[in-house]
């Protein structure tokens, strides 16, 4: 007789261990992807500063050659501006199309001008812009993985019962607005 009574509640505690078990285990990986995300988009944030660091320098250097570009110059400072000012990925989604037309009209400029694709300090400034171009895709591009694993962990059931209330939200994508802007690279190679 005892043992019929003690073997529900052997059950009803496997059940709880069990469910606490995986809760904590969700808990933990959702905070592991949290962090995943934010440490990604500081990545990205790293390098749109980096890219904006080098903005002046590229600017003064084809304006020595072009000064008369004034609203090329002119846009590139105000994209520099708005990429430094985006502080989530939907501003920075947007102020990263506004900059790729900048660069893409700076460029065009730049081949206007073959002294200028001849100088030594062009030619390093336009390669540290094409790394930092590929840095900020291959950035984009973990912080859009780890931002699709999170929202996919707290969108799934069961975790959906629990995972808003223990304060996980979905994360946005890092998404240029308009596509177009990024469709085609700018065309730095000379």
């Amino acid at each position: 007789m005892e043992w019929q009574l003690l073997i529900p509640i052997l059950l009803v505690v496997a059940l709880i261990v069990a469910v606490g078990v995986y809760l904590w285990a969700t808990y933990n990986s959702l905070v592991a992807l949290n962090v995943r995300v934010e440490e990604a988009w500081s990545d990205i944030t790293v390098q749109l500063k980096r890219r904006a660091d080098l903005l002046p320098n590229l600017i003064e250097t084809v304006k020595g050659y072009a000064a008369h570009e004034k609203a090329v110059f002119e846009n590139v400072t105000r994209a520099r501006a708005e990429t430094l000012a985006a502080g989530s990925p939907a501003d920075a989604g947007v102020a990263e199309g506004h900059m790729q037309q900048a660069l893409r009209s700076l460029f065009a400029v730049a081949e206007a001008y073959p002294q200028l694709q001849a100088s030594q300090n062009f030619l390093q400034l336009q390669q540290s812009i094409v790394d930092t171009e590929d840095k900020i895709q291959a950035s984009r591009r973990f912080y859009n993985g780890g931002v699709r694993e999170l929202n996919t962990k707290i969108k799934v059931f069961p975790n959906n019962l629990f995972a808003r209330r223990l304060g996980f939200t979905e994360r946005e994508f890092f998404e240029v607005v308009d596509g177009a802007a990024i469709s085609e690279p700018p065309r730095i190679q000379f």
